[in-house]
């Protein structure tokens, strides 16, 4: 089978199973995309859409802004060709020297001095969080301090660890953001949504 003949037909098999959902149509073509990223339909009770997520996130796409990442396997993980088509970016600053000295200096993770580091970067864009809660935490205080102005958060971090804890604090507040309950979510998961407002805008 041909790549996109799997796609399709994993799509098939995942709207089969899932049965009656009660998604409008794109919120349904995130939460399927997530699914088919990891397999798991738990994410059709679990997901949490702000309702101008979609709309603001497409919207930052077409108008070319950048897209941010706390690991760069959310990077590389994301479509890039619909992006760069709009003049978009995605970028990841985790491995930047400055961002290291300064979570040495200070004590921090990487993550959080990272999202330090990409203020000037994520205005009106994307911020997307697959993997640190340290960084979607830093996010939401530099967001409540007026200091940082992402369009649209993806959070999504995986652990035991306050992941849970900084997604119910995204979730919680009124800025465009795509988030889940509990402990599950990752780098992967967070790249698909991302991958689905990109077909989105590029449709």
């Amino acid at each position: 089978m041909k790549p996109s003949d799997i796609e399709a037909l994993s799509f098939r098999i995942i709207d089969e199973e899932a049965g009656p959902h009660g998604y409008a149509e794109q919120e349904w073509s995130i939460i399927r995309r997530m699914i088919h990223t990891s397999a798991d339909f738990e994410y059709m009770q679990m997901t949490r859409i702000h309702p101008h997520a979609i709309a603001v996130g497409v919207d930052a796409m077409r108008t070319g802004r950048n897209i941010v990442t706390d690991t760069n396997m959310a990077r590389a993980g994301i479509r890039k060709g619909e992006i760069y088509r709009f003049g978009g970016s995605v970028e990841c600053l985790i491995d930047e020297g400055t961002v290291a000295q300064v979570a040495r200096e200070s004590g921090c993770t990487r993550a959080k001095a990272a999202v330090d580091a990409a203020v000037p970067l994520m205005k009106g864009g994307i911020y997307v969080v697959g993997n640190a809660p340290t960084a979607l935490l830093r996010l939401i205080e530099l967001i409540r301090a007026e200091k940082a102005e992402p369009a649209l958060i993806v959070g999504l971090p995986v652990g035991f660890v306050n992941a849970v804890e900084s997604k119910r604090e995204l979730a919680q507040m009124d800025v465009p953001h795509i988030t889940n309950g509990g402990r599950k979510g990752g780098s992967n998961v967070a790249a698909s949504v991302v991958n689905a407002l990109a077909i989105m805008a590029a449709g």
